[in-house]
């Protein structure tokens, strides 16, 4: 089933009425408000144990350990926020309302991917597979913040809609 045509619609921020409606009544839309913070608390348990490995030389095992487990998190955000995506806007990625935050998404997915390449087949040292974990963190933060600043904005703009039609 195709939402092609509800782009016709007003779109008030980043949904329009019938989208909007689809985002409230999808499993998928709780789903990915647990993740989300999940995945956060992941990822500063993993940066905190890549920073000790980083300043001591110690804890390499639980630090990679981590960074595999934080790489788990991801896919499942990922896989479960294209279904998302799927149910309210009608197309799996690149929506236009998450057009940017998804190319960035891609480039996250592919540091943490080459993360778990480099790991498993041997192809950094240690040292350098911890500074590529820190490479897919910074990525990771910034697509983060862009979700956020959207998703506020978008709140706000419901808000201030709501307040306009009472």
């Amino acid at each position: 089933m195709s939402h092609q045509g509800s782009t016709a619609q007003a779109r008030v921020g980043l949904y329009t009425a019938q989208e909007r409606a689809r985002r409230d009544a999808t499993i998928w839309t709780p789903v990915q408000g647990v993740l989300a913070p999940v995945q956060f608390l992941v990822f500063l348990v993993s940066l905190g144990l890549v920073i000790r490995y980083l300043t001591t030389g110690e804890g390499y095992a639980i630090a990679t350990g981590s960074i595999v487990v934080k790489t788990a998190v991801l896919y499942v955000i990922m896989i479960t926020g294209a279904i998302w995506e799927k149910v309210v806007f009608g197309q799996y990625l690149l929506a236009p309302a998450f057009f940017w935050e998804d190319v960035f998404s891609f480039l996250v997915i592919g540091l943490h991917t080459a993360y778990l390449w480099a790991l498993f087949s041997g192809a950094l040292p240690p040292l350098s597979l911890m500074w590529l974990a820190l490479a897919a963190y910074g990525a990771y933060v910034i697509n983060a913040v862009q979700f956020v600043l959207k998703l506020r904005a978008a709140r706000l703009q419901a808000s201030a809609l709501t307040e306009a039609t009472a």
